[in-house]
């Protein structure tokens, strides 16, 4: 799972190694310090992959895109194939202007 750094609390890392999901959640910086501080109680560094979390931010790009659109932001759709209609309209016409600019 690929988080923000708003996201890597003690407890959010916990719920996800139970139930066996791997975390891609950088550490905060007072985290970090908070953790040096304690020596060696602190616990080790926390990993992530820095190539993963940067395709997390890739697709949070286009989520926020595909909500420019207020009907899809504020779900106003009355039916679930109006929604994903206009979904796949915004869809469209994001990779029509991807296709413009390269």
């Amino acid at each position: 799972m690929a988080a923000d750094r708003a996201y890597s609390s003690r407890g959010n890392r916990a719920h996800l190694r139970e139930r066996g999901i791997k975390a891609v959640i950088p550490e905060k910086k007072d985290q970090a310090v908070h953790r040096k501080n304690r020596g060696s109680r602190g616990g080790r560094p926390i990993s992530h992959d820095l190539v993963l979390y940067q395709q997390r931010n890739t697709a949070e790009r286009c989520i926020n895109q595909i909500k420019q659109w207020r009907g899809l932001a504020f779900r106003s759709d009355k039916t679930p194939d109006s929604y994903l209609a206009g979904l796949y309209l915004r869809g469209a016409l994001l990779w029509v202007r991807s296709l413009q600019l390269s």
